[in-house]
C-alpha cells in the first residue's frame, strides 16, 4: 500500500495548524502528539479506543518502513503513544559538541519526517476503513476552525 501525496500534504497541514496554534515554541514532537491526541479523541469517541488502538498500530507499523527513527515508539493498550523523539539526532554526536545546532536542527527534522509519516499512515487508513465523509467528519470534529478538502479519489486524485 502506498501513501497518498494528499495524505502526507494533509498530515504537514495539521501538524503546522498545530504548531501555529500553540505560541510557544514547544518541541516538534509535542505538536506531533497533540495531532495524534486529537485523532485520537475524535476516532475514539466515534469507535472506541479498541478501534483506534488497531489502526494506530497497523499505522506506526506502516511508518517504520519509511522512518526508521519510529522503531522506539509505541501504542500504549489505550491507544496513547509512547517514545516519541527517542533516539532522535543519534548518529550525529561523533562530530562533538561543535555542532549542537546542527543536531539540534536534524533531530527537528527527523522528528517532523517521524510526525508526517505517522500521521498520513494513520490518515491513509481512516480513509481506507471509514470512506472520506466520516474521516472529514472526524478531522472536522478534531479541527472545528479548519477547512478541509473532501474530495480526494479513490485513486488519490482530486476528483
Amino acid at each position: 500500500m502506498t501513501n497518498a501525496p494528499q495524505m502526507r500534504e494533509l498530515a504537514h497541514r495539521l501538524l503546522a495548524y498545530e504548531a501555529g496554534a500553540d505560541k510557544t515554541s514547544e518541541p516538534v514532537e509535542s505538536t506531533i502528539l497533540r495531532v495524534y491526541e486529537k485523532l485520537r479523541q475524535s476516532l475514539d469517541e466515534f469507535a472506541g479506543s479498541a478501534a483506534f488502538h488497531s489502526l494506530a498500530s497497523r499505522a506506526l507499523t506502516m511508518a517504520r518502513s519509511e522512518v526508521p527513527g519510529l522503531r522506539a515508539v509505541q501504542v500504549t493498550a489505550d491507544g496513547a503513544l509512547r517514545g516519541l523523539g527517542q533516539g532522535l539526532g543519534q548518529g550525529l554526536s561523533e562530530f562533538g559538541p561543535q555542532i549542537d545546532l546542527d543536531k539540534d536542527r536534524a533531530a527537528e527534522h527527523q522528528a517532523g519526517d517521524e510526525g508526517i509519516a505517522l500521521i498520513s499512515r494513520l490518515l491513509d487508513l481512516l480513509l481506507i476503513f471509514l470512506g472520506e465523509p466520516i474521516t472529514f467528519s472526524l478531522l472536522r470534529n478534531a479541527w472545528p476552525d479548519e477547512a478541509f478538502d473532501e474530495r480526494i479519489s479513490a485513486h488519490g486524485r482530486k476528483a
